[in-house]
């Protein structure tokens, strides 16, 4: 398929899904942020580059986009420290774009705080659609605030605070976290963790909301208390006092 019919069928969709946001794109290829941002403003996003991690770091501070698109490989600030230096300033989507394959590298990129990984050579529809379903997580959060145990989460706000200390979480992992919270003391399975809290549009690399909920335990753990627990052979349970 040819760069210009896909850019039709991208502004197609883009007038299905009719979302729009600020977008900001980290990639030291040219040609791939330059395609990339096309991609994004042809669906309605506005979107700006940066060309190292450096500069994206500073550009995410200055913009507070909406999204960002963040390649593992960087001249000056790899991804995975970009990601990790974000992650602990603020709770913004972060999709990985990459052309490692290995599943340990996806799983070091999800660890590190990003909502989304996909490998290149992608197709633009998919970037797209990923970053439409992170936002409409993000855009559908109804207004909630779930307590338990000293865990605070206000879904309106996306903040969580653990004994009134604030955390910051990916995306994915407020999810995770709200899901939990609104099932105390239930088992459940990885399958249903996902259909819960992403809609199951969560990317379904086996074994990768292991390493989300692996960093959302460490984020919430209160002076050597775990409230997520693993059930062997069954998948995990959010553990709360009965009062």
């Amino acid at each position: 398929m040819t760069r210009r019919s896909n850019l039709r069928r991208v502004h197609q969709v883009s007038k299905v899904m009719a979302m729009s946001g600020n977008v900001l794109i980290i990639e030291d290829d040219s040609r791939i942020a330059n395609w990339v941002q096309v991609y994004f403003e042809r669906a309605g996003y506005s979107a700006e580059v940066a060309r190292d991690g450096e500069s994206g770091l500073e550009l995410a501070r200055e913009l507070a986009p909406d999204l960002i698109v963040l390649d593992l490989t960087l001249p000056r600030l790899d991804g995975v420290e970009v990601c990790r230096i974000l992650r602990r300033e603020s709770d913004v989507p972060i999709i990985m774009l990459t052309a490692r394959e290995a599943h340990a590298d996806r799983v070091i990129g999800l660890d590190s705080g990003a909502d989304d990984y996909i490998v290149k050579p992608f197709a633009p529809e998919e970037v797209i659609a990923r970053a439409g379903a992170v936002l409409r997580r993000v855009k559908g959060r109804v207004q909630q605030l779930l307590t338990h145990d000293g865990i605070t989460l206000n879904e309106t706000t996306g903040t969580v605070t653990v004994d009134e200390r604030p955390v910051n979480l990916s995306q994915a992992q407020i999810a995770l976290l709200s899901t939990f919270m609104r099932h105390p003391n239930q088992v459940l399975t990885r399958d249903q963790l996902i259909s819960l809290s992403f809609n199951d549009e969560f990317d379904g690399l086996d074994r990768a909301i292991d390493s989300q909920i692996a960093r959302l335990r460490r984020q919430i753990n209160r002076d050597g208390t775990q409230p997520i627990q693993t059930v062997y052979g069954a998948g995990y349970r959010f553990v709360v006092e009965v009062e």
